[in-house]
């Protein structure tokens, strides 16, 4: 099968569809690499993390577990160690992931 292209200019429109599509599919490539990279070098998800109060040396308001979708902005990694004592000294359990059932601390 042979394609006739016509000689009034539609090649030349052609051509430059042509362009415009192999660049679209350029950028979504280099649009799904730069995904994938984003997704491996993003850091892990903390165990535990404390929600910190407004204002500078502020106290803690809240633990919760990393994966928590509660916590708020103003939060700090911390570890198993610091959630259990924090809990401990009278720092409100988060009530959607509730780090002290997962901790076995009673409140």
């Amino acid at each position: 099968m042979t394609i006739q292209i016509p000689q009034n200019g539609a090649a030349a429109t052609v051509t430059i569809w042509i362009g415009h599509v192999r660049a679209a599919i350029a950028a979504a490539e280099q649009q799904e690499l730069e995904g994938r990279q984003g997704q491996e070098r993003r850091p892990p998800t903390p165990d535990w993390i404390v929600e910190l109060g407004m204002g500078q040396g502020s106290p803690p308001t809240e633990v919760h577990a990393g994966h928590c979708h509660a916590a708020g902005k103003r939060r700090q990694v911390i570890d198993r160690d610091q959630a259990r004592a924090l809990l401990a000294d009278g720092i409100r359990a988060c009530v959607h992931c509730r780090p002290d059932t997962s901790l076995g601390v009673l409140g």
